[in-house]
């Protein structure tokens, strides 16, 4: 490095540099940010002469970055005339690969700051955008020529960082902007695309494979028939409904984590297997789902058939479908318990929060019987002193928390002359009861059960998905999710329990205009954003979404967020603890 090809901001920062290695005092101009990075590196015991990583190793090699990268900078490379070195890095911050010479000597394997200090590309990665580190900002010696300019590359459905894409070129005259910066922008912008395009085609890929395998031979088009099957991709789960009534979630679990672990081995297809939990009650036959260019397998499908014990087959017991569906401790406490007691013809109380399911469950207790339905909540009075009540016939009242005071009177009345009257009561508990709702409450609290709120059983979420999504259109494929999409789900509190949870899957199974798994990014915004710390007035639940939507325009940049609000980015941060910690 000359004097006369640098900026003397440079030379005095390479002076600076030279200082700090020989544990001399440094000037008072030397930017923070810099000596901070220097003193990370020294702490990390980062040699200064250090000239070569470790390689990568095979599995970083055969990524689906690297795949959907590759034709992008083949293309791209040219354009830098042999001047500089374009890199492609993973999260891990792995070269990936490399074209062109580098600056200052032969390439690193790792650009991770444990092993070579501060760098473009760990700071990005950092930061979440475009980063430049110029000559004496690297903490190397290798780098004191060179300037690079690193941009993050981001999965298009779920925004997880996946790498980086750097050019090397020899040091610049100032500290920034990089002349390539332009193209380093360009092509990490054209590898997402690629990687949308790809993510779209493997989402394809395994839904064609899962509706062959599910398709039973001979079966025909109208035969009702389907295999017990779960295909797997790592992101995504489709599950037959065969499937769903032979097998426990756990099950469905084990089988997501075996095919994550798979995908990411190194292991030849033809040894793939997952080891089912005891119990089970079935086996699985694998088999995996190849790209048809390059024969990358992209997933995996499971063939799964009962376990045969003599004449009976061994499948796990189940709720009922629709609203009922779900195999948490919680809801099998609550249905088993209601089961018990509306073997008889007495009254049974139905407690729990609103859109919880109550109702629902009452007439599955009533079996094919045809209750008498009477709702509070759709008239100020029932007049339930001038009905006659039928005695061969159950009695559903709905909303008792609504009853008249005159209507809980003749209720009262109603339950002292026949204490076996068949009668199932729903119950959402809100305001204290007055004296005469009391006295009902207490008389059927030897009989109630409370149903479990859907936030108390989170993991009957996946369950109750394809039981309430209406039922697709001939050719038409089921809703399915994402798993960045269904941890959302289970984290929602969902105040509003099922009757919300079914509001979400049917609008999105109205209304949607995109094939594949339904994605984070698609969910309603506090959905995807997930709860509160705390419980918010409506001020500020107001002001927790405005600040999340302008974190989304400005693609999760907290300092321009902040601009963008007109705050301090220290008030941003204080309040996104406040409302998201």
């Amino acid at each position: 490095m000359t004097t006369a090809e640098v900026s003397p901001s440079l030379l005095l920062l390479s002076q600076a540099r030279q200082r700090f290695l020989t544990g001399r005092p440094l000037p008072d101009d030397v930017p923070d940010e810099t000596v901070a990075a220097w003193r990370r590196a020294r702490f990390l015991g980062v040699r200064h002469d250090v000239r070569q990583a470790d390689s990568v190793d095979g599995p970083a090699l055969g990524s689906a970055l690297l795949a959907a990268a590759r034709p992008v900078l083949e293309r791209l490379a040219p354009a830098l005339g042999g001047r500089s070195a374009l890199l492609l890095t993973d999260e891990r911050l792995r070269v990936l690969w490399t074209a062109g010479d580098a600056p200052g000597g032969e390439l690193l394997g790792d650009l991770a700051e444990r092993e070579v200090g501060h760098n473009s590309a760990a700071l990005a990665l950092r930061i979440r955008r475009r980063a430049e580190v110029h000559g004496p900002e690297h903490f190397l010696d290798v780098w004191q020529d060179v300037s690079a300019v690193s941009v993050p590359v981001f999965a298009p459905e779920s925004g997880r960082p996946l790498g980086t894409i750097t050019v090397a070129s020899g040091l610049c005259a100032d500290a920034g902007p990089h002349p390539d910066a332009a193209l380093a922008e360009a092509a990490a912008a054209a590898v997402e695309a690629e990687l949308l395009t790809r993510s779209r085609a493997a989402e394809r890929a395994l839904l064609d494979a899962y509706a062959r395998a599910a398709r039973v031979p001979g079966g025909g088009q109208s035969g009702g028939q389907e295999r017990a099957v779960v295909a797997l991709d790592g992101r995504n789960r489709l599950v037959s409904e065969a499937a769903v009534r032979l097998v426990s979630p756990q099950v469905l679990e084990t089988l997501e984590r075996g095919a994550r672990a798979l995908l990411h081995s190194s292991a030849p297809v033809e040894s793939y297997d997952i080891a089912l939990p005891e119990g089970a009650g079935c086996t699985a036959e694998f088999r995996p789902v190849r790209e048809r260019g390059d024969g990358r397998v992209l997933g995996i499908v499971a063939l799964l058939e009962p376990v045969v014990e003599g004449a009976a087959v061994r499948a796990v017991p189940r709720p009922v479908a629709g609203r009922l569906a779900g195999s948490s401790v919680p809801w099998l406490y609550a249905v088993g318990r209601a089961g018990e007691l509306a073997h008889g013809s007495e009254p049974l109380l139905l407690t729990g929060e609103r859109g919880s399911g109550k109702t629902a469950l009452a007439r599955e207790l009533l079996g094919g019987a045809e209750p008498l339905v009477l709702d509070a909540a759709e008239a100020p009075e029932l007049g339930l002193g001038e009905v006659e009540l039928p005695r061969s016939r159950p009695l559903l009242l709905r909303h008792a928390e609504r009853l008249a005071q005159s209507d809980v009177a003749a209720l009262n009345g109603l339950l002292d002359e026949r204490p076996d009257v068949h009668l199932l009561t729903t119950y959402t508990p809100g305001a204290p009861p007055g004296p005469c709702l009391q006295r009902l409450l207490d008389t059927l609290a030897a009989r109630s059960v409370t149903v479990p709120a859907l936030r108390e059983r989170p993991e009957d979420i996946r369950e109750l998905l394809p039981a309430l999504a209406p039922k697709p259109a001939a050719g038409t494929p089921p809703l399915t999710w994402t798993l960045d999409a269904l941890r959302a789900l289970e984290r929602y509190p969902w105040p509003g329990n099922l009757t919300e949870l079914a509001h979400l899957v049917r609008t999105l199974a109205e209304n949607r205009r995109v094939s594949g798994p339904v994605g984070r990014a698609e969910l309603p915004d506090p959905v995807r954003e997930g709860p509160a710390a705390r419980p918010l007035n409506p001020m500020e639940q107001a002001e927790r979404t405005a600040i999340l939507e302008a974190l989304r325009r400005n693609g999760g940049n907290k300092a321009r967020t902040a601009t963008a609000l007109g705050i301090a980015r220290a008030t941003l941060y204080r309040k996104l603890r406040e409302y998201r910690a």
